[in-house]
């Protein structure tokens, strides 16, 4: 059976912060596959200035184009909004029974998961793999047996560093790869 981490985001823009865990959980962490979800709308997060969904979509197209085991998905697209990450796996997992899908999420996720919708049931059904963030207490996770917190590098860049990056005309070179700001510069992204 297929494992596959399913990485959930906004991707407003997508970062090597994102690649860098993505590629972790699809190379270290025993997964076979990870599949970036573009959220069209998180409903814990404001959806002033949330980049075109579509657009969301291709610039992680575009990052994710040099590697096999990435995949970029817009099945959340479909799906009544805001997304609910448990309406969504119930979903994946109708249309995907051979595959075994498993949650990524950034310790500060967790550590808000009792606010998430059926929690319980997400943690009853899936696994989670946990990638650090500074600053967070997830110690009343530790002993959870879905629960697994991985050695995923952390890198101190965000989307919203991005967008304030762009705002100031300032070089985001390296932080973003290279066709992502093309395109980027192509719309008039984020200016």
């Amino acid at each position: 059976m297929a494992k596959t981490g399913l990485f959930f985001g906004s991707f407003n823009p997508i970062h090597v912060g994102h690649m860098i865990i993505a590629s972790y959980m699809a190379n270290y962490t025993g997964l076979d596959e990870v599949w970036l979800i573009v959220s069209p709308q998180n409903p814990l997060k404001n959806k002033k200035g949330l980049g075109n969904m579509y657009d969301r979509l291709e610039m992680a197209r575009l990052a994710t184009e040099p590697a096999d085991n990435i995949k970029v998905s817009d099945i959340e697209f479909t799906l009544p909004q805001p997304s609910y990450t448990i309406d969504t796996l119930t979903y994946l997992h109708e249309k995907y029974p051979a595959k075994e899908f498993v949650l990524i999420m950034g310790e500060d996720n967790l550590v808000s998961l009792r606010k998430w919708k059926n929690f319980e049931i997400l943690l009853q059904n899936y696994s989670i793999y946990v990638y650090p963030r500074p600053g967070c207490d997830s110690s009343e996770w530790a002993e959870h047996p879905s629960v697994t917190f991985t050695e995923t590098p952390q890198m101190e860049i965000s989307s919203t560093f991005i967008r304030n990056a762009l705002k100031n005309n300032q070089n985001i070179q390296f932080l973003v790869p290279e066709n992502v700001i093309a395109f980027m510069d192509s719309k008039n992204m984020y200016r």
